[in-house]
């Protein structure tokens, strides 16, 4: 089984790309090589993955197999992407930010240092069943900086969810979450701040005390 790149395709170097996987594969509508696919440098493609042109990738990229991401993604540096999800059109997810396995975006904005849970899955539609102005009306959702989402939550579309937050696993998150808040349940509701959680075994005087968090987060 073979790799099969597209043209205009551009590689960094030290690229891994292992097969089978599509790299430059046209949307609806473009032909091969209209539109161009640019891939930093010291990133890792694993099998199975799909990524389409008209998206930009910075260096240190990492994917899961089976990733799937579409055209009109802005992806940073050092982001790594988990097994079988998916970037439909238009996410911008910025530097140092891991999205685990199984997660779907589309048209999300996602800041520095986010940490997403596996399973998460942002909504872009408040309509299901195409509206035809679901792209003008409330868009993805906005994830802030240091931001972190536990396993299995649903954000629904236009929501943001503030600077250095922690969303618990299962919620629902139906409204903006403010910054460093801790919210959980369905609908998600605020339970505490950050600077109230603890560290039951005691090996840190709180959660986020290490770097970058304790830098940078507040």
């Amino acid at each position: 089984m073979n790799n099969f790149i597209y043209p205009n395709v551009i590689l960094g170097v030290d690229i891994l790309i292992e097969p089978p996987s599509i790299i430059g594969k046209p949307p609806r509508g473009a032909k091969p090589g209209e539109l161009r696919l640019k891939i930093g440098s010291n990133s890792h493609i694993r099998p199975f993955s799909t990524i389409y042109a008209g998206a930009e990738i910075g260096d240190n990229f990492q994917t899961g197999q089976g990733v799937s991401i579409r055209e009109d993604n802005i992806i940073g540096n050092n982001v790594s992407i988990g097994t079988n999800s998916v970037l439909e059109f238009e996410n911008r997810i910025g530097d140092n930010s891991r999205i685990h396995s199984n997660c779907f975006l589309e048209m999300v904005t996602i800041g520095r240092f986010v940490f997403i849970g596996p399973h998460v899955v942002f909504t872009d539609d408040p309509h299901p069943m195409g509206c035809p102005k679901y792209k003008e009306c409330k868009r993805g959702a906005v994830v802030e900086d240091f931001a972190r989402i536990g396993a299995n939550a649903t954000v629904l579309p236009g929501v943001r969810i503030g600077r250095n937050c922690l969303v618990g696993a299962g919620s629902v998150v139906t409204k903006d979450v403010p910054e460093n808040s801790v919210v959980a349940g369905n609908p998600a509701r605020v339970i505490k701040t950050i600077d109230e959680l603890t560290c039951p075994p005691g090996f840190f005087e709180k959660p986020y005390s290490w770097p970058p968090y304790c830098e940078d987060a507040k």
